[in-house]
This record gives structure tokens, sequence and C-alpha cells, in this order.
């Protein structure tokens, strides 16, 4: 049976990318800056009475964090337990096991940790009871939905899925019967919603800045409210500090085209033809799920996918 909460919606926290040292191009303090931020998100959501989800990527690096940071964080998050999607900076050679960062804090009953897909929680709220669900990275999307009496469902997702500044990804928005909202996490550029029959899907961008380009300097780090009845999220924009603090005093590197990242993308594929290796089932698991058959790439993929993992054809 699913737990049920009393709450009046959902405080979506996307893309926290914990980390002790500063990744990317950030600067020192990194460590502080986000724990701040993850502690005034929590502080808001109990404010407005809203239960608080993670959209994936909790941490950056998925182990060997220090035991300092997974005490700080079992000590901020213990109180509220929120509900932490899988994401893929959050599993270790694409699985989430026993020995990643994450399930550390769920072994110690800080955080509620949403693993596989499926229904996860009921949400009652003052019009009526919400179905939540999730499918954490690279586990497939519900194909239909049994409401069960649900005023509103909302999956969860750390998906790629293709919103009109990335048509290139994977996973074509569609209607999904019996679900009315998609929130994803995953990419950290805020996209404007899609609605495709009943089923809306958003994704409301990140609370960390990893970024150094133009693009992320005018950006505003935030959070999103689901209510239930509202036709869009909305933002919280999360205490942060000015750009020029956080990131170098430099010229910004060029940004690359749509055809620049497809073309990457096909030139990651092909590297991955001449090893095998043992990551053949999450692969396969991942292509299942997030492969749009109407992309001319898709058989590329699949034959890569096949020479990759040793797989007969029949094996997708």
């Amino acid at each position: 049976m699913l737990p049920r909460i009393e709450a009046q919606g959902l405080f979506c926290i996307p893309d926290a990318h914990v980390a002790a040292t500063p990744p990317g191009q950030r600067l020192e303090g990194y460590q502080a800056q986000i724990l701040d931020k993850i502690r005034a998100c929590l502080v808001r959501a109990v404010e407005l009475d809203l239960v608080p989800v993670f959209l994936g990527d909790l941490f950056h690096w998925p182990r060997e964090n220090p035991n300092s940071l997974l005490v700080e964080l079992i000590d901020i998050l213990g109180p509220h337990q929120p509900f932490v999607l899988v994401g893929n900076h959050d599993k270790y050679l694409a699985r989430f096991t026993r020995d990643v960062s994450l399930a550390v804090l769920q072994a110690a009953g800080a955080v509620r940790v949403m693993s596989e897909p499926g229904p996860v929680f009921w949400l009652d709220t003052p019009v009526g009871a919400v179905l939540v669900g999730a499918s954490p990275d690279a586990s497939p999307l519900p194909r239909a939905v049994d409401r069960d009496g649900a005023v509103a469902v909302v999956w969860l997702t750390h998906h790629s899925v293709s919103f009109p500044e990335f048509p290139e990804r994977l996973v074509q928005p569609k209607e999904i019967p019996g679900l009315d909202w998609v929130i994803n996490g995953h990419i950290h550029r805020p996209q404007p919603m899609v609605v495709a029959g009943q089923t809306r899907w958003v994704n409301p961008g990140n609370i960390t800045r990893l970024t150094f380009s133009a693009g992320t300097k005018v950006r505003v780090p935030a959070a999103s409210i689901w209510r239930p009845g509202r036709e869009e999220l909305e933002p919280w924009v999360v205490p942060h500090l000015p750009f020029d603090q956080v990131f170098p005093d430099q010229p910004f590197p060029p940004e690359k085209s749509l055809e620049e990242r497809k073309s990457q993308f096909l030139k990651g594929l092909e590297r991955l033809s001449w090893r095998r290796t043992q990551e053949g089932l999450g692969l396969k698991q991942f292509l299942t799920a997030n492969l749009n058959p109407e992309n001319p790439e898709t058989k590329l993929i699949l034959q890569l996918y096949q020479e990759v993992a040793g797989a007969p054809s029949q094996d997708l």
C-alpha cells in the first residue's frame, strides 16, 4: 500500500548537484552555497505546507563524497525526509547500488529514494487525493496510469525529453492516458511547457548553476511549486549569489549549435561500438525507454547497441 501524506502540493527541487569540490568552473565555496540553497528550499516547503521532492542528481559525483558532507546532508535532510528521484549522477556505472552516496542517505533514514518506476505516494490535498509516481533515470515512463479516483496524477522524471530548445532529445512529449503532469529534471535549462492532450510536460531547470556560459549568467536558480488545479508550475527563486561571485572573470566559450550537439552524440555512440561492457542491460533499458522510432538515427543507435552488448536483434 502506498503511503499517504497530507499537504497542499509539491515543492520540486531540480538537480542540486551537491559536491565538496567545485565542479566545472565554479569557484571555491561551492559546497556551502549549494547546502544553503537546499536549506532554504526545505524551509520554504515547510512554510507553504508542501512535500519536498528532488528531481534527480542530488549529488554531482555518485561515490567517494567526504563523510563530513554526508553527515551534514543527513542533518539537513533528516528532519524533512524528502523524496529523492535517482538521477544519472546519483548512479555508479549506470546503476543505483548500496555503494553510492545517495544509498547512504537512504540507509540513514534521511531521504526516501525513488529508485524504481511506478506510483510512489498519495498526496492528500484540500481538493482531493493526488497520485504521485516517478520514473528515475533510464527507466520507462508509463504507457497509461490507473487514476484510481485521483483528482490529478503527477509523474516525476529525470529524462532526456525533447522540449522546444532541445528537439534532438529522445523522449518525445505525448499524451499518456490518465497522466496529467510530467515534471522533469535532468535538463538544466528551463523549458516552455508542452501540452500533449491531457498531459502537461514541464522542465523547471535547476537550482545550481554549473555551466559557465552567457545563458547561465542570465538564468535564475529556482525551485518550482506544483499545486492541484493550477495550469502552470509556480517558480520560487532560490537565494543565490551573483554570477561573478561563483564563476571566474573570463570570456565565455562559444556555445555549440544543434548540429554540433547531434554530431557529438553520434560520435559518442561510435566510440561505444569499439568496446563491449557489462552495462548492456542498463543500456538496453535506457534505449527501450527513450528511443523514438520516428527519429532517423534510431536504427543506427539500435545497431550500435547490438554491437556493444552482443545482443541479438530481437533483444530490443
